[in-house]
């Protein structure tokens, strides 16, 4: 059955693009509001997508990539 909408929460997801050292990028990587914020800023979400790269590729049976950079999805450039 669909929701009503105006249902599901704002602001209950951040979303990252990550780009890879072997220069491939993943838009859109969704993280939980509730690891950001505090002193840390935006870096628990950078442990958050190696475990989940991680996990990933284990089940594939590949080595997980290593993040060349991070940012937020909508985030202005410094």
């Amino acid at each position: 059955m669909p929701k009503k909408p105006g249902t599901n929460p704002k602001g209950e997801f951040a979303f990252f693009n990550v780009v890879y050292e072997d220069g491939s990028q993943r838009s859109n990587r969704r993280v939980s509001s509730e690891l950001l914020g505090g002193l840390e800023g935006d870096e628990p979400a950078r442990a958050f997508i190696v475990e989940q790269d991680r996990q990933i590729a284990e089940k594939g049976g590949r080595v997980p990539l290593a993040i060349k950079s991070l940012s937020r999805v909508g985030a202005k450039k410094k």
